[in-house]
Formats: C-alpha cells, sequence, structure tokens
C-alpha cells in the first residue's frame, strides 16, 4: 500500500453533522462542513485506512449516457485491494497533498482532485455536464468505516470513454436494468447507489 498523504476528516466531524447510513441528498451542507479548516488533513495512507476514526472523502463519479450507466471492474493493479474483482459504476479516488497546491483544502482543491482523479482512469472524449448528487456512506463493511463519498453524475453526449489505467477491466456503458439484475456482483457502494439509481440521476 502507498505511503502516500491522503486527505482525511475526523469522523467525530461527521456525527457531529449527522452520521447517516447510505445516501444524504444534501451535498452542500455535508460537503462544506466536512472541508471547512480545521477538519481537513493529511495522513499516511496506510495508516488512515485502517482508523475508523477519521473518513478518507472520496469523489465517486457516475458516467451516463442515453439512460446506460458506465461499469468495470476492478483489476489487481492498484487501488483498494479489498475490492479487486469486483464490478463498480463509480470512478473516483483519494484526494492527496498534491491536490492541496500548497494552501488549505478547500472546494477548489476537491475540484482539482476530482478532475485529476478522473483523468487518471479514464480517457475521456466527449462534452459532458456533472453535477454533485449524493453523500455516500457505508459504516456495515471494513472499507466503508474509513471512507465517505461524494456522488457526481456525469451526463456525457457521446459514449467515447476508454480505459485510462490497468486497474480498469471490461469498461462499457450497461442497461439500467442489466446492473440491477447483476447486483451481486457489484461493490457495496455501487449497489447503494443502483438501489437509488433513478434519484441520483434525476
Amino acid at each position: 500500500m502507498s505511503d502516500e498523504m491522503i486527505l482525511v476528516v475526523p469522523r467525530s466531524e461527521f456525527d457531529r453533522l449527522g452520521a447517516f447510513q447510505g445516501l444524504h441528498f444534501d451535498v452542500e451542507r455535508y460537503l462544506n462542513g466536512l472541508l471547512q479548516p480545521p477538519s481537513p488533513r493529511f495522513m499516511p495512507r496506510s495508516l488512515a485506512e485502517t482508523d475508523p476514526g477519521f473518513k478518507q472523502i472520496i469523489p465517486y463519479a457516475i458516467f451516463t449516457h442515453g439512460g446506460r450507466i458506465l461499469s468495470y471492474v476492478r483489476g489487481g493493479k492498484g487501488g483498494e485491494k479489498r475490492l479487486t474483482a469486483k464490478r463498480s459504476i463509480g470512478i473516483g479516488g483519494h484526494m492527496n497533498d498534491t491536490d492541496a497546491a500548497g494552501v488549505a483544502f478547500n472546494l477548489d482543491a476537491y475540484h482539482r482532485a476530482l478532475q485529476r482523479e478522473i483523468s487518471e482512469e479514464l480517457r475521456i472524449q466527449t462534452p459532458y455536464r456533472q453535477r454533485a448528487v449524493a453523500l455516500l456512506n457505508d459504516d456495515s463493511t471494513e472499507v466503508g468505516q474509513v471512507h465517505i463519498g461524494v456522488v457526481h453524475v456525469f451526463e456525457c453526449e457521446t459514449d467515447d470513454i476508454s480505459c485510462g489505467e490497468a486497474a480498469i477491466a471490461d469498461l462499457g456503458f450497461l442497461e439500467k436494468q442489466v446492473l440491477l439484475e447483476s447486483r451481486d456482483s457489484l461493490e457495496t457502494w455501487s449497489q447503494i447507489c443502483c438501489d437509488h439509481i433513478e434519484r441520483l440521476l434525476g
């Protein structure tokens, strides 16, 4: 596991804002609250992954085109090893100290980190519109206890998207019904999103 310095916030700050299980649609209140100094800080990833006293903020981008949803299978190279071989509908990852550009981590830094993560994992050759639609928390798993997701929906004009790194396999747009029928093969966050997909996509 890399010892990069990644962004975390104290679990106590999440509890203060109002801890929840599953999805919460008041994105602005939670994201602004979690990124309010002095809460955001950087911690070695090797420590953060095993300390439920902190939550790692993870952008989780869902790409759509023509009513279909982009999905892929996580490979064994890089990324979160505990999710390897699971199908996912979310693209994203950790934010690190380089995203802060030498200043306090704020919403501008968050959006820089979001674009960096997406550009590392995908090659996007289509115009799109994107919006943040929900916060995602799942304390029922070991992985979920140390992460909190910010769900973004990217509405793409075409399906011209390809893999950008080796950790992504079997990338393609699938019908919503196909994903729902294969729910058991999805990682937990993708299961939660698929259960509420109509509301997320609006």
